[in-house]
């Protein structure tokens, strides 16, 4: 028993010692497991925070320091306005004095106007008025005697695409437009911003210095716009143009302790994103509500992201939500984006402002914004306030909605306190010619001051800019005009531009221009239009009140008419009074018209009074003047109505040459006079204007136009006494690089239709038409109005004109129009007699064969116009756009004030009457109406028609 009992006491010994060795083991195990777990643990909680994106302080402060960025407003630096030098100063310029000047500083609600010295320096405005001896000590200053001379903050234009859409259009330089999908706020205009672009000095030449440059309108958000210098820089980038670029535009990693800049972005709606995207206005509301939910879901996830890393929860906190795609539609909710938004009519307007609240963003600016004055209590219900509205001055009824667009609305937004700025569209509106806008607006009521401010401090506020662009004062950037004359006045022209302090033009050429145009110009009471262009929703009444019998002209201050001499009746325009303004009123006559004749004209035996004592409805001319009506010429007037819309249009002529002209199609020549319309509201508000007559030719883009006709722009239908003037003016051929033949190919279509015999030309019958037109050009008894552009096409016809004449012996009747480059052979071209019509007036290179235009004053002594006179050429001016018919009495007075005072009225009036009608060949065809302009001259802001007499209808317009 001892034996097993000893037997079982040593097994359960080493049974416990067994047991003791595995408690030791599993204890052992067990801690060894629990600082594995441990360790995990804290490897993992250490894992997930430097996932967070930070530990360190230093990585916690930049986290913060982005998301107080997202919520800080934009605007300028802390100390801003007490700068010493600009951002964009350049080493080494010279300070600038500008001595004696009339400064409009912006000031005051634009009111202030002081007579002072400009002193610039370091890029800004160091002082204005009064400047400090001690700040003129010891340096070598840049001295500028302006004896008196206008000087304005350089312009600003808040809708441009200069440089997207360069000059001269080529394939490779046009950026403009994405058509990739109707949403894109990724886009940047800076991306595709050429430096070449031939605009620039030219819109420079025009007091231009600062220039939004939006993407196209073909998108509903197209995307990011830049603001720029359009001074060429020493760097020659784009970058290096961009004002206050946002510090996000190479990235999100950047010092965000920085005040955010100013972004900007541009959208549309209406009929260009419709038109490219076939789409409809149904469409585009929900792309616009989709792309902003889109971005405020962005917005919230990084506001959500910045809440918690605020309030120090730093645990699980991720990364920073990005998205690039995304994030500039993110700022705009932000209220970081200034907002520039193409919107015409009430229905697009009325969804943009819905769209505003829906998602809580500001909007900066409408443009275009043809129906804003219809609307404005309206704007004013934008979330945030009520936008700036960019709009054009006379610029309307290209496309649908655009019919209703008022040169009233300006004053009427004004009335309502609505910002408004004048645009250009450049190149649909030359920049250059931005001052002209702001001069137009004036012209038709906006207040003056209002008017300035609507291209200087205006827009840079609405760019978010208004801390250092468009005013005149201390700490703002050197951007300096001085003009020629008073601002607002017709024809305002610079004699030098400053930017950044720099002087842009190093031998510019100064007009002297008489005493009127140094003031503020008068301008007419267009308190009645105005009303009535409100009253009928942009459509006001625009027929004439017809009066026959007699009607009494008092105080009529001068007389020009037309006079016919020689053989051939030749016309000329002729003055046959003028009183000087400053005499008695009673020096000024009176004329009485009969059935649109003038009967009588009083002298000092006779009174025109007592010639017809009854039934004499007479009208104050308060010193205005009688002229002899205008031509116009160029666009399809009385063709087109609405020229994007096809049913309201002639419609285009096919060309021959083309690859796809049917040939189950006789050819034949069109007459413009089958298609036309009367009664179109550009024609009617041409006549208006003193345009009374039209030449027109049919609109086409291959070589053979057609034959245009003559008409009255006040007739109301085509059977009316005198409605026509001429059924076949002109055969108008087009001769271009554009067209998709040769030129040499173009140029042998119209040699064989001028030289082979009729029997050679194996036409049909039914191009009888088409070979008459030719055979009276062989005959000389019909004019050839050639559209070329291009001096070395315009060398090539002439030659064929030479050989025409040799072989024919006798004179091909021969007119250039369009003409930009006709000044390189002003010589030749008035050697072979031809004439020219320049279209427009003051040309512009858009297309590569008008590259070499003359751009006159301050960049040349001549313009296109007075080297051609020079010369001894018969020139003519005629316009391109439909609307433009109506300011051709301004077109004609902007050439004489280029002449440096050797064009007289008459001379300028012929511009658009005689000479046209010479160049025609329509001496003894055109009209002679007579246009009455109360309170001013023909040429001069401060008159209005008011009433033209035909004699050919019999009657007086009255309007």
């Amino acid at each position: 028993m001892k034996g097993s009992l000893g037997n079982i006491r040593n097994d359960t010994d080493v049974l416990s010692r067994a047991r003791t060795r595995q408690r030791v083991r599993i204890w052992s195990n067990f801690r060894l497991y629990l600082l594995v777990a441990v360790s995990i643990a804290i490897i993992t909680v250490q894992t997930r925070r430097r996932g967070s994106t930070s530990y360190a302080n230093a990585e916690r402060k930049q986290v913060l320091e982005k998301c107080k960025y997202l919520k800080t407003p934009p605007g300028p630096p802390p100390g801003f306005g007490s700068r010493t030098h600009s951002d964009r100063f350049v080493a080494g310029t010279k300070p600038v004095l500008l001595k004696n000047a009339q400064i409009w500083t912006a000031a005051r609600n634009g009111t202030e106007t002081i007579y002072g010295n400009v002193f610039l320096d370091g890029g800004i405005v160091k002082a204005v008025g009064y400047i400090p001896p001690s700040m003129l000590r010891d340096r070598e200053i840049r001295v500028q005697n302006v004896r008196g001379s206008w000087v304005t903050p350089g312009l600003v234009d808040l809708h441009s695409h200069i440089g997207v859409y360069s000059a001269p259009s080529l394939r490779g330089a046009s950026d403009g437009n994405s058509r990739k999908a109707p949403i894109l706020p990724w886009l940047r205009s800076i991306d595709g911003l050429n430096t070449h672009d031939a605009s620039y000095e030219l819109a420079m030449a025009g007091g231009v210095t600062t220039a939004q440059i939006l993407p196209g309108s073909a998108n509903n958000i197209g995307g990011q716009a830049f603001v720029i210098k359009l001074r060429p820089t020493q760097e020659r980038s784009p970058t290096s143009k961009v004002v206050e670029p946002p510090y996000s535009l190479n990235g999100t990693q950047f010092d965000h302790s920085l005040t955010p800049r100013w972004r900007h972005m541009k959208h549309a709606c209406g009929e260009n994103p419709s038109r490219v995207y076939s789409q409809t206005r149904m469409d585009s509301g929900w792309y616009f509500r989709d792309a902003y939910n889109t971005a405020r879901k962005l917005k919230e996830s990084q506001d959500a992201y910045c809440s918690k890393a605020e309030a120090g929860n730093w645990d699980n906190l991720g990364t920073f939500p990005e998205d690039l795609q995304w994030e500039a539609l993110a700022d705009v909710l932000r209220g970081k984006v200034k907002l520039s938004v193409h919107c015409y009519e009430a229905v697009d307007l009325d969804g943009i402002v819905r769209l505003s609240h829906e998602f809580e963003f500001p909007v900066a600016s409408f443009h275009h914004a043809g129906e804003t004055y219809l609307v404005p209590d309206l704007l004013k219900k934008a979330w945030g306030g009520a936008p700036a509205i960019a709009l054009f001055a006379s610029n309307f009824r290209k496309k649908r909605e655009a019919y209703r667009g008022s040169e009233f609305a300006p004053r009427v937004l004004a009335d309502h306190g609505i910002p408004v700025v004048m645009k250009s569209d450049h190149p649909v509106v030359n920049s250059r010619y931005l001052m002209n806008e702001a001069a137009l607006a004036h012209y038709y009521g906006l207040n003056p001051a209002l008017a300035l401010a609507s291209v200087t401090s205006t827009p840079a506020k609405a760019a978010g800019l208004g801390h250092r662009l468009g005013s005149i004062q201390v700490g703002y950037d050197a951007d300096i005009v001085v003009w020629d004359s008073h601002p607002l006045s017709l024809g305002a022209t610079p004699t030098q531009v400053y930017i950044d302090g720099i002087p842009q033009f190093s031998d510019p050429y100064t007009l002297t221009k008489p005493y009127p145009f140094h003031v503020l110009p008068e301008t007419p009471d267009f308190d009645k239009e105005a009303k009535e262009a409100v009253e009928f929703e942009g459509l006001p009444p625009l027929e004439p009140r017809r009066r026959r019998g007699n009607v009494l002209f008092t105080n009529v201050k001068s007389i020009h008419h037309k006079e016919r001499v020689g053989e051939s009746g030749e016309s000329t325009i002729k003055l046959l009074f003028d009183t000087d303004a400053d005499e008695s009123r009673s020096a000024m006559k009176s004329v009485l018209v009969r059935d649109g004749n003038v009967v009588c004209i009083e002298d000092e035996t006779t009174n025109c009074i007592t010639v017809e004592k009854e039934n004499v409805e007479i009208i104050d001319l308060k010193g205005g003047a009688l002229a002899p009506a205008l031509t116009s010429f160029g666009s399809p007037l009385g063709l087109v109505e609405i020229r994007l819309e096809a049913s309201t249009n002639d419609g285009v002529v096919p060309d021959p040459l083309a690859v796809n002209f049917p040939s189950s199609v006789p050819y034949t020549v069109p007459r413009a006079v089958d298609g036309l319309q009367f009664g179109g509201r550009n024609t009617l508000l041409a006549y208006r204007s003193g345009v009374g007559s039209a030449v027109t030719a049919p609109v086409g883009g291959g070589v053979i136009l057609g034959v245009s006709t003559a008409f009255s722009a006040g007739a109301l239908n085509g059977q009316e006494n005198g409605a026509i003037l001429r059924k076949d003016v002109a055969l108008h051929v087009a001769i271009s690089r554009t067209a998709s033949p040769s030129v040499g190919t173009q140029i042998a279509l119209l040699r064989r239709l001028l030289f082979e015999k009729r029997q050679n030309l194996n036409m049909s019958r039914d191009s009888d038409l088409a070979l008459h037109a030719f055979e009276s050009i062989r005959s000389g008894t019909m004019t050839l109005v050639v559209h070329v552009e291009n001096a070395d096409i315009m060398a090539t016809i002439l030659q064929l004109k030479a050989d025409y004449e040799v072989e024919a012996s006798r004179k091909l009747v021969l007119t250039f129009a369009g003409a930009a480059e006709a000044h390189l052979l002003a010589r030749q071209i008035a050697e072979a007699g031809v004439g020219v019509i320049v279209s427009p007036s003051r040309p512009f290179p858009g297309l590569w064969d008008q590259r070499r235009i003359l751009p006159g004053p301050p960049l040349s002594r001549d313009s296109a116009v007075t080297k051609l006179l020079a010369h001894n050429v018969n020139v003519a001016i005629g316009v391109v756009d439909e609307y433009a018919a109506r300011n051709t009495r301004l077109d004609i007075a902007w050439a004489s004030l280029e002449s440096n005072g050797t064009m007289d009225i008459s001379t300028a009036i012929a511009l658009a009457s005689t000479n046209l009608e010479k160049a025609l060949g329509l001496e003894s065809h055109l009209s002679d109406d007579l246009v009455a302009f109360r309170g001013g001259g023909v040429v001069d802001l401060a008159s209005k028609v008011i009433g033209i007499a035909s004699a050919r209808r019999g009657c007086v317009d009255i309007f």
